[in-house]
């Protein structure tokens, strides 16, 4: 097993007059974000929006993207017609597959001066072309309890259940809310990468014993058993299981 902790302060940084994008994997720029991947997780934003701000319509093609609202809201529309906002607790999951052109912005006016944030993720599809998709759900409620929910995932074993479907058999998002003093178990996998949203939190793996989790921190897993986390503070954190490395994942 080895674990590699990226401080918040060490995360990629990149802003503008709306924008601040805190970056486990060098995203904004020059980047070939494939080479950068952590299993097939690609891209990994904690992006913070303006009120009033957005990205406007842009294109993207066979990328599976997850959009995780922290705070605020975020107005999504798309060239297939579908536009919808989706409010804190929201994920969305879009398959952009053959190609798809879209916008996300932060649903407030300026006037009412609410910001957005977002963590933003980005994993291969399995398979090229494929129709594009867009789905979302406010998974509120079944966090309430503080144990870890499939937000989202390509895993079999996850068919049928609320998890947002994705086009990757390999990957599966798992968020939790743990409060104080509550641990949470996260499934072991070959590649794991675990983010601290909000909060506090102590991570126990293998031979990882108490290491500290804060708010902005990320921790890239391989060949992981089972993660116990347990909140020092309310806590929030994403987790993607991986099965896969990324040039595992995408044909030639």
């Amino acid at each position: 097993m080895t674990a590699t902790l990226i401080p918040a302060a060490d995360r990629h940084f990149w802003a503008n007059e709306w924008l601040t994008s805190r970056q486990s994997f060098p995203g904004t720029g020059n980047f070939d974000i494939f080479a950068n991947a952590h299993g097939v997780l690609a891209m990994h934003n904690d992006d913070t929006v303006e009120a009033g701000e957005g990205l406007d319509s842009h294109h993207h093609q066979n990328m599976e993207i997850v959009t995780w609202v922290v705070e605020g809201s975020v107005a999504h529309r798309d060239s297939r017609g579908h536009t919808e906002v989706l409010p804190a607790g929201t994920a969305g999951a879009m398959t952009a597959g053959s190609g798809i052109v879209h916008s996300e912005r932060n649903a407030a006016d300026r006037a009412g001066g609410q910001r957005a944030r977002v963590v933003q993720m980005w994993v291969p599809p399995h398979r090229d072309g494929l129709p594009p998709a867009h789905s979302a759900r406010d998974f509120t409620a079944s966090l309430a309890s503080g144990e870890p929910v499939v937000i989202a995932s390509g895993r079999p074993e996850h068919a049928g259940t609320e998890a947002l479907p994705i086009a990757n058999r390999y990957a599966a998002l798992h968020i939790a809310r743990p409060r104080a003093g509550q641990s949470i178990i996260l499934p072991g996998a070959p590649f794991g990468h675990l983010f601290a949203v909000l909060g506090d939190a102590l991570v126990d793996v293998d031979d990882l014993t108490a290491a500290p989790l804060t708010e902005g921190d990320a921790l890239r897993l391989t060949a992981a058993g089972p993660v116990t986390v347990t909140a020092v503070a309310d806590t929030e954190v994403v987790y993607w299981e991986m099965h896969a490395e990324f040039d595992v994942a995408r044909p030639a």
